[in-house]
C-alpha cells in the first residue's frame, strides 16, 4: 500500500481493491465481515483511484 502512496500520491485501501476486482469480475472468497443492515453503503472508489489498481492487476495478472 505504501508503493501506491509513492509512486501516485494517494492511499488505496483494501475495500478500494475489493471493489475493482468484483467489478472486473474477479471473484474473492466469502466475506465474513458483512454490514450489519441491509441499506448501508460505502463510499464508491474514484476513478483515478480505480484506473491505478486495474493497472496494477494486470501486471499480475
Amino acid at each position: 500500500m505504501k508503493r501506491f502512496r509513492k509512486k501516485y500520491g494517494f492511499h488505496v485501501t483494501h475495500l478500494n481493491i475489493a471493489k475493482t476486482k468484483r467489478k472486473c469480475g474477479i471473484i474473492e472468497r466469502q466475506n465474513y465481515n458483512l454490514p450489519k443492515s441491509e441499506d448501508s453503503r460505502s463510499s464508491g472508489t474514484l476513478k483515478a483511484k480505480e484506473d491505478v489498481i486495474i493497472e496494477v492487476l494486470r501486471l499480475f495478472r
